[in-house]
């Protein structure tokens, strides 16, 4: 009796690059990456496959190459309209040691009439504080669809998106952090899409060495961008710690370091207070830690605009001030 070989699956070949041993795997080319996930978010691959996919690239650490062509499927399936924005700000890893003060660095950004969008994965890990559940407290705009986000910039300037409204293949991938008990490279893949295309794009990037990829892989992009180690993994300058800023512009790339503004280390509070937030904002409360660290975010998305780092410290405290004297 002849038996039939079954035929190999078109996405076993992807498996088999990256997992063929110490000798035989190497990383995927930009193409066979553009091509690997196109067939991930068109639905062509078993479940399977796609957690072998992602556990071999978590344990081989992802290339810029890989990134750059992850980046080009996405990008390929987006269908976003054209719509001007100043600043992409990815928000995906959420607080656990001080408030998101970062998310009053974007708001006063956008009451000086800068244009940005936000995006994040939802609340994948415990323990944790993320930006979703503090935009109704903040009156960040929650948007679900792109023309929602194109009436959000031009009211607001600001306009918050989930990931899940404009890429849901990659957000089923972030929600399978708690099956397979480690994130997998697609945290770190949302946060260079720039879905929007926006003139610069800042990515908060926490293990070492994975800045300078991200770097790399905007690059191959054509983004302008500024990756850093943000405090707690989101785009926020710690004024307790130097702070080293790696760039993209039309002449090259750059590595800047900003010393740490505080002369001495702030005492971590004893719990996050979502409330104290507002009464920042609206000056009726006032946190050492908390205003160094908007400042200094908002310097850092005006350095990514390309301002000087000193012209950029005095526009963000300018901005800072000037919040209370605009309407909200």
């Amino acid at each position: 009796m002849n038996s039939i070989t079954p035929a190999e699956h078109p996405f076993a070949q992807f498996v088999r690059i990256l997992g063929k041993g110490k000798r035989g795997a190497r990383s995927l080319t930009r193409a066979e990456a553009r091509v690997a996930m196109g067939m991930l978010l068109d639905g062509a691959a078993e479940d399977t496959q796609l957690g072998a996919f992602l556990m071999l690239l978590r344990h081989k650490e992802e290339s810029a190459e890989e990134l750059a062509g992850f980046a080009d499927a996405v990008r390929a399936r987006l269908h976003a309209p054209q719509l001007p924005v100043d600043l992409d700000w990815p928000t995906y890893a959420g607080k656990k040691r001080h408030l998101p003060w970062f998310l009053l660095a974007a708001k006063a950004l956008a009451q000086s009439g800068l244009r940005i969008l936000m995006h994040g994965g939802g609340e994948h890990t415990a323990g944790r504080l993320y930006s979703e559940q503090l935009l109704e407290l903040l009156e960040i705009p929650l948007c679900h669809d792109w023309p929602q986000v194109g009436q959000a910039l031009d009211q607001q300037g600001l306009a918050f998106i989930p990931l899940a409204d404009w890429m849901p293949g990659l957000q089923r991938m972030i929600d399978l952090r708690n099956v397979l008990g480690l994130r997998s490279p697609i945290h770190s893949l949302a946060r260079l899409l720039n879905p929007l295309r926006a003139r610069c794009g800042l990515q908060s990037i926490f293990h070492p060495g994975y800045q300078a990829i991200h770097r790399e892989a905007s690059h191959l992009l054509g983004d302008r961008v500024i990756v850093i180690k943000g405090e707690g993994g989101e785009i926020e300058v710690n004024p307790d710690s130097p702070c080293l800023l790696l760039g993209t512009a039309e002449q090259g790339c750059w590595d800047e370091e900003w010393g740490a503004v505080s002369l001495q280390r702030h005492v971590k509070p004893g719990q996050l207070d979502p409330g104290k937030l507002l009464t920042v904002w609206q000056g009726r409360e006032t946190d050492d830690y908390g205003l160094q660290a908007i400042t200094g975010s908002i310097a850092l998305a005006l350095r990514g605009l390309g301002e000087p780092r000193e012209a950029a410290f005095e526009q963000a405290r300018a901005i800072w001030a000037q919040r209370l004297h605009k309407s909200t």
